[in-house]
Order: structure tokens, then sequence, then C-alpha cells
């Protein structure tokens, strides 16, 4: 009997071996690096994006530099009510001469402007009504208070007082005008505290007046022409007192954070 059912087992079929899995088919490694004109599509993106970002920079600067009045950019030299006024020496006046003279905006302004008003009255009415007689006009005028400037700065360095304009250190709007239009007809002397009459403004503007008969055209009347120079110098002066004295406040209105103080 167990031989009989060692042969059935002998006879019975096995069961079949399971086979293994088959293995995943074999795939090419995907190459992940953009294509050259993917590369170069990226590149020129942020190329662009950054150009964006500096040119808001840098619109965002100029815009604040053309606010900042309290720099000295279109007021020229002044002295901040927070700082002590010190005695100049002489490469400071002429650093500051050359500054008023020559690289502040707001003296070109002045002079553009004052050329424009020639053009529209048509004097000197030898010269004729369109652009040639203003840059007539415009250079009669630059010439001028170049002339005028000259003789204020050498005046001031003889007399030794100060060509520069101090913002009050009082407050309130009154006094501070009052200060503005004061400064405007008096300055210190070498002390720094003594208030002296403006000898060197008025008789730089009196000299220059003087001085721009030698281009005008004749007949000109030298002593008419220096005393219309000391009234424009007056009504200016006052004015542009009155601007640097509230150019600060000015600024805040519009936004713009308070600058540090000028150089001296």
């Amino acid at each position: 009997m167990i031989a009989c059912g060692n042969a059935l087992a002998q006879d019975q079929p096995s069961a079949p071996t399971e086979n293994p899995s088959p293995s995943p088919p074999q795939t090419e490694k995907k190459d992940d690096s953009p294509n050259p004109a993917q590369a170069t599509a990226q590149k020129t993106k942020a190329a662009t994006v950054y150009a964006a970002e500096a040119t808001k920079k840098l619109g965002t600067a100029t815009l604040v530099k053309v606010r900042d009045w309290e720099s000295d950019w279109l007021t020229g030299p002044y002295v901040g009510r927070h700082r002590e006024l010190q005695p100049l020496s002489a490469e400071q006046r002429r650093r500051i001469y050359l500054q008023q003279t020559l690289a502040t905006p707001g003296a070109y302004f002045k002079r553009m402007f004052a050329a424009g008003i020639d053009q529209a009255r048509g004097v000197p009415s030898q010269w004729d009504d369109g652009w040639g007689g203003y840059a007539e006009r415009f250079a009669s005028r630059e010439g001028q208070f170049i002339s005028a400037n000259t003789l204020a700065a050498w005046g001031n360095a003889k007399l030794k007082y100060e060509p520069r304009y101090d913002q009050c250190q009082c407050s309130g709007f009154w006094p501070r005008t009052r200060h503005a239009i004061l400064r405007n007809f008096v300055t210190y002397n070498e002390s720094e505290q003594e208030l002296r009459p403006q000898i060197a403004l008025y008789g730089g503007s009196f000299g220059g007046g003087l001085i721009s008969t030698a281009w005008k055209p004749h007949p000109r009347n030298a002593f008419a022409e220096g005393g219309r120079a000391m009234l424009g110098q007056a009504g200016y002066g006052a004015l542009l007192n009155f601007f640097t004295e509230f150019a600060g406040d000015i600024n805040r209105k519009l936004g713009a954070k308070r600058a540090a103080e000028p150089r001296q």
C-alpha cells in the first residue's frame, strides 16, 4: 500500500513553478537640461527683469534727487538750522563760488526765466523775437550773473563776510519768513555772530549790471543797468532765501525723507 501510494504520488503532475515578475523595461535617462532656445529665453527673461528693476531704482533715485532740495542741488550752498556757522577758509570760499556760479541748476533756471521775460518784453529791442534773440538774452543774463557773482565773492572774501544763507533756528512761519528776507540785506562778518550790510552782494549786482552794457546794444545807461540789477537782487534774493528756508518742509510734504545737511 505504501508502494502504491508512492507510485500515485510519482504519477501526479507537479505544481507549476511561479515565474519571477518581469523586470521593467529599461528606459533611457531623460535629459533635464533645456535646449539652447530655452536657455536663451531664460537668460533673456532674467536680463529683462534685472533691467526693469535697475530702471525702477534709477527712476526712484532720480525723483528723490530732484525732490531733494535740502541737499543744495537746487538752492545752492547754505547752512542748515542744526549746524553751527564756522569761518570759511580760502579753499571753502573757492568751492562755494564755483558751486554758486556754475554748478547750481537753480541759478540756470533763474536766468532762463529772466531771459524769457526779456524776450516777452522785447528788451533790448535791437534783438529779434526768435530763438536767436532768446539765445542772446540768455547769454547776456549769464554773463551778467557771472560778473556779479565773481565781484560779490571777491568782496566777501576781502571783507571776510559769510556768503551763504543760514536757516533760521527759530520756529513759526512769520519769524522764519522775516529771517529769510532780512538775510538778503545783512550777513555775518568773520565772527559769524555780528551782522553787517550785504555790501559785497549788492556791489557785485551793481557791477554786473554795469558790465553788461559792454555787450548790450547801445545806447545804454550803465548806472541805470546797475540799479536795475540791484533791484533784481533784492527781489530774487529774498525769494530764493524764502525757498531755501522752507525747502525741508516742502520736501516732507512731497513725501521725501529728510536729507543730510549740505556740505560746508
